[in-house]
């Protein structure tokens, strides 16, 4: 088994709560708090036993969620949000720029931050996109929704699909 490998785990209703390391899906799944949904690849060998590595889990108790907390702005999730494209002007982004700039009263939030080429970051400097007669491709606000909630900016296993887009697949 390879050793990054992670599971989604579900609350007792199919609802997506969280990643977690593939070893501690088998220990929830081992001492019976959680069961296997969808399998996943290898196996996880003990002393005296195998057990079946899964791709996703639920719990079998409802376990309540106090908040929904928001997605962390990195630089990761931003390149993530705006698709890796300069909002600028559509080429490979490899940075991130703040649209009105921080010196000028700019914060660090979502609304406020684009992925960016290294040529469009250089370029506006520290000036308003306006100042520039430039436009933006999209408008930057947080992302939302189950998946950003539990992923982030990760790559979500293609046979989570159907547990982050509204609990399709859940069966009572």
């Amino acid at each position: 088994m390879v050793g990054t490998s992670v599971t989604l785990l579900l609350n007792a209703t199919y609802e997506p709560l969280c990643v977690v390391s593939s070893r501690r899906a088998v220990v929830l799944v081992i001492t019976d708090k959680a069961v296997p949904v969808e399998p996943g690849d290898g196996m996880l060998h003990g002393v005296t036993r195998a057990v079946p590595v899964p791709s996703v889990v639920r719990l079998t108790r409802f376990v309540r969620v106090p908040f929904r907390r928001q997605v962390p702005l990195t630089r990761k999730a931003v390149f993530a949000r705006d698709g890796g494209r300069c909002a600028y002007c559509g080429a490979a982004a490899t940075s991130i720029d703040h649209v009105v700039p921080k010196s000028r009263g700019g914060l660090h939030v979502w609304e406020n931050v684009v992925a960016s080429c290294g040529r469009c970051n250089h370029t506006k400097a520290d000036r308003h996109v306006w100042e520039l007669g430039w436009s933006l491709g999209v408008v930057p606000k947080a992302p939302n929704g189950a998946s950003w909630r539990v992923l982030g900016a990760r790559q979500p296993d293609p046979r989570w699909s159907a547990y982050l887009n509204g609990g399709e697949a859940a069966t009572a």
